[in-house]
């Protein structure tokens, strides 16, 4: 197997094992400390805006100029609404999901149907963050092995990373509310997780064998990982504003800042 593939695939883990983590706190907590997880969200989200550009718009630009015959404009525009539409529509599908399990309130598997759609939506919101951390490391094979090109790549792993311990306490502390034991709420919490490895395996095959598609694949996993944070990281962060106005603020700015450290320190 590609060398890149088996570095996607092990971040990629690494993503699954943070998933696992978070599921983990159902053995501890009965419900999430709001300021931790607030915290949390927004470095990553910080991080993600960051490296959306800095490690997937940027090169893509930078290889669109060189390789393709559009123009670099399109390219990178294209691909980024396109991952951008993607994400939306899997959101659409996640409502969709939430929505069928509110409407059978009141029948006699409504539990077991409220368990199944909270699993299937974090579980489809995975997988497209599982593309694009298979992309940024397919993408070192025809952008060059470079310690800044793989720190960019390892930082859309963390990012994607960071926001996934919350994810994980996201299913298996409601799953114990629901009346499920702590071991049960913690296999399906961590499974919510395990489609990433695949996605990352998919997004990372992909750019590797068919260069053509890498600089519409580099925006694609930006517009995706945009609209994660921007549309799900933020606002859910900033839940508690009025209690403490500036956590989740410092939170994001400084995931921001780490990683332009990161990219200057190496650039």
């Amino acid at each position: 197997m590609n060398q890149f593939v088996i570095m996607a695939l092990a971040a990629t883990t690494g993503t699954w094992l943070v998933t696992a983590l978070g599921a983990a706190t159902v053995a501890f907590f009965k419900s999430p400390n709001p300021k931790a997880l607030n915290l949390m969200l927004g470095f990553a989200s910080g991080v993600m805006i960051a490296a959306s550009f800095w490690s997937l718009l940027q090169p893509a630009i930078e290889r669109a100029e060189a390789a393709s015959s559009l123009p670099a404009w399109f390219v990178a525009t294209a691909g980024f609404l396109l991952g951008a539409a993607f994400m939306w529509a899997s959101d659409k599908i996640v409502s969709f999901a939430r929505g069928r399990a509110n409407s059978t309130q009141g029948e006699p598997n409504e539990r077991l149907n409220r368990i199944i759609m909270l699993v299937l939506s974090i579980t489809l919101h995975n997988i497209p963050e599982g593309l694009a951390v298979g992309v940024a490391f397919g993408a070192l094979q025809n952008g060059g092995y470079t310690a800044e090109a793989l720190m960019g790549a390892v930082t859309v792993a963390v990012g994607i990373g960071l926001q996934n311990f919350p994810e994980g306490a996201a299913v298996s502390l409601p799953l114990r509310r629901e009346g499920c034991s702590r071991r049960r709420s913690f296999l399906l919490g961590q499974a919510s997780g395990m489609v990433e490895p695949l996605a990352g395996v998919a997004g990372a095959l992909l750019v590797v064998y068919v260069e053509a598609i890498l600089p519409y694949a580099l925006s694609f996993a930006a517009g995706a990982m945009v609209l994660v944070a921007v549309h799900e990281l933020i606002p859910e962060c900033q839940r508690n504003q009025q209690a403490q106005p500036y956590l989740a603020t410092m939170g994001i700015v400084a995931g921001f800042a780490v990683m332009m450290l990161l990219d200057v320190m190496l650039g």
